[in-house]
């Protein structure tokens, strides 16, 4: 990708800096499951290992590689390389925060009526389907779903209050 920011001109975050960043980020979530693992505990017992004695050296893997990986950032030269373009980010953002808006949703409108959204969404909004085809699709996806999971595999999936009184 920084080739093409590169090529194209345009400005963004340094490879560095996201560099930096994912690790830092991924430390945090090391240490997360550290402080997790010893909470429940993450010794050896009498009956053998303690609920957190896996994720606790799991954490503490992810620690010491996010230490080896931002040593070796740290000590490479600067050479100014751009990660993305900022024009690249928007395009990966306009997919990520509808995304994480529809993940929010669910335990209100429950995955039936969310999913319809988003499909709704992104065909409208990013792919410019007509409404019809728009329609067809965001309806028929959560019907295709339900019949699949609740119906013949009998998994429920969670429910929102328009799906509660259909039944």
């Amino acid at each position: 990708m920084s080739e093409t920011a590169h090529e194209t001109g345009g400005t963004g975050p340094s490879h560095r800096g996201v560099e930096i960043g994912v690790t830092a980020a991924m430390a945090a979530l090391g240490i997360i499951a550290i402080v997790g693992s010893l909470k429940i505990g993450a010794g050896w017992g009498a009956d053998g290992p303690q609920g957190g004695f896996f994720p606790f050296y799991i954490g503490a893997s992810v620690v010491i590689a996010s230490a080896v990986n931002l040593a070796q950032v740290v000590m490479r030269p600067r050479d100014g390389e751009v990660f993305a373009a900022w024009a690249q980010l928007r395009l990966v953002m306009a997919v990520v925060v509808p995304t994480a808006i529809y993940v929010l949703i669910i335990p209100f409108l429950g995955i039936y009526v969310s999913s319809a959204l988003l499909i709704a969404l992104f065909m409208r909004w990013l792919g410019r389907y007509p409404w019809h085809v728009v329609g067809a699709v965001a309806i028929g996806m959560p019907v295709l779903t339900y019949l699949m999971f609740e119906i013949w595999f009998l998994v429920p999936l969670p429910k929102g209050p328009l799906e509660t009184m259909f039944y």
